[in-house]
């Protein structure tokens, strides 16, 4: 959503807009130039967009709680209504446009393309989930010296709503079950995912995660999988980076001389889909070697906040049993002999409900648990649904729910080596705190 905030602020709208709280990224858009209103009163909408209705477009995203008052004002009096997915189709449609899809690793992915695509000569626009560290943006415009325009988009499964993009190309990291209350069933997002790429005409322009995304057809890659169409050939592992290849069934090199710093197998994947995928929309290997060695990372996706000989302060969005795997085991396989506290913050009741036995499992991997309460974003509360029934279930001696304002005092009676702060709510709000009191140490 604050992507196409900026989108349409760069192109000289009046865009204002409504979240929930307050948070380091409305206060940029704020700083901006676009007003954002915290308050759910149809008395805070301004002037400006009450006065010609015919003149004002309300973007919206379907995460949003129904008995919202400012959509439902909007509503009943006859706005003009558009689903965020279907304004970013209308706007990419003209464009050659890059996707990316998948229940893990669609940020990381497109801030990838993007970061390739910057070290190119072509023009494009980047629609991102997250903050780029290379952009230092969700959106990001570059000229380029080409006429053609070509565009960098998620692909988001959330409510179908990728369904409305028509991508030229796209790579899918994943087909996971999620989002269980919108689907249904495993199999249904699957099928979901199949009529996504179906989107795309030719199969030569869908890249798929082999052994992850299920049922499409297309070109596979693979990290560790040498029966992938493609995979990654490491040859140098070192604490600053990786050197790789990505070779084809036969054996045969199609792009040497790789260098990626950023830590995880998972990671490694998504860099090889959007190698691969911008190769073949005609981006030259120069762009791609230079665009992942000057990968920066994202925020919130295994974002080092502290690191220090004795003390590693890291943070990362993973909201889905998967993506708490992924990133678990990259931590341990990073630090093997330091103990590891975790501080994870549920994210919908429906996904807790959903994956409960999944999210306990994942959980019993770390050393220290704690748990905060779910975080219900447009969820209404379901009964027996709670954080202090998840750390039930996690068989680990130190685990405990704690309220985000209890958590310093807690940390300052345990010994901490390896910290982490996992989820997709507003956890993120602790991460300050955190680092001031750890970066005083």
């Amino acid at each position: 959503m604050s992507a196409l905030a900026r989108y349409f602020h760069s192109q000289d709208y009046n865009v204002a807009g409504y979240d929930k709280t307050s948070s380091p990224l409305t206060r940029q858009l704020e700083d901006e130039g676009i007003q954002i209103n915290f308050l759910d009163q149809v008395d805070k909408i301004g002037s400006d967009f009450t006065t010609y209705p015919d003149a004002v477009m309300v973007v919206y995203t379907p995460a949003i709680p129904l008995d919202n008052q400012i959509l439902n004002y909007f509503s009943v009096q006859n706005y003009t209504l558009v689903k965020r997915a279907e304004m970013l189709g209308t706007i990419t449609r003209q464009t050659t446009s890059l996707c990316v899809a998948g229940t893990h690793g669609k940020t990381t992915t497109s801030c990838i393309v993007a970061s390739i695509l910057q070290q190119s000569d072509l023009q494009f626009s980047a629609f991102l989930g997250g903050i780029s560290t290379n952009l230092a943006s969700n959106y990001y415009y570059q000229q380029g010296t080409t006429k053609e325009h070509y565009s960098v988009a998620e692909a988001d499964e959330f409510d179908r709503s990728f369904l409305h993009l028509r991508p030229s190309f796209s790579v899918i990291t994943s087909t996971d079950a999620d989002h269980l209350d919108i689907y249904g069933a495993a199999t249904a997002i699957e099928e979901s995912y199949v009529e996504y790429s179906e989107l795309i005409e030719s199969e030569e322009n869908r890249f798929y995660a082999k052994g992850k995304a299920k049922g499409i057809r297309g070109i596979s890659y693979s990290v560790t999988d040498t029966s992938a169409d493609f995979f990654a050939k490491v040859h140098k592992v070192s604490p600053q980076e990786t050197g790789f290849s990505i070779k084809g069934k036969d054996n045969q090199t199609l792009i040497g001389n790789l260098t990626w710093d950023t830590p995880g197998e998972h990671n490694l994947e998504n860099a090889v889909g959007a190698a691969l995928m911008t190769l073949k929309a005609g981006v030259t290997e120069e762009a791609v070697r230079a665009g992942l060695a000057n990968f920066k990372g994202i925020k919130r996706r295994f974002e080092f906040i502290i690191e220090q000989e004795k003390f590693v302060y890291i943070d990362d969005y993973a909201h889905h049993p998967s993506e708490l795997r992924a990133l678990i085991s990259s931590v341990k396989k990073l630090y093997p002999n330091k103990k590891i506290t975790a501080i994870f913050q549920p994210h919908l009741f429906s996904r807790t409900q959903d994956f409960m036995d999944e999210f306990a499992r994942e959980l019993e991997q770390v050393n220290d648990l704690i748990l905060l309460p779910i975080y219900p974003a447009r969820e209404l509360p379901i009964e027996g649904v709670t954080s202090e029934r998840l750390l039930s279930k996690v068989n680990l001696k130190n685990r405990i729910c704690l309220s985000r304002d209890e958590v310093i005092g807690k940390l300052q009676h345990k010994r901490v080596e390896v910290l982490l702060t996992l989820g997709a709510g507003d956890i993120d709000r602790l991460v300050p705190q955190l680092k001031e009191y750890f970066g005083a140490k």
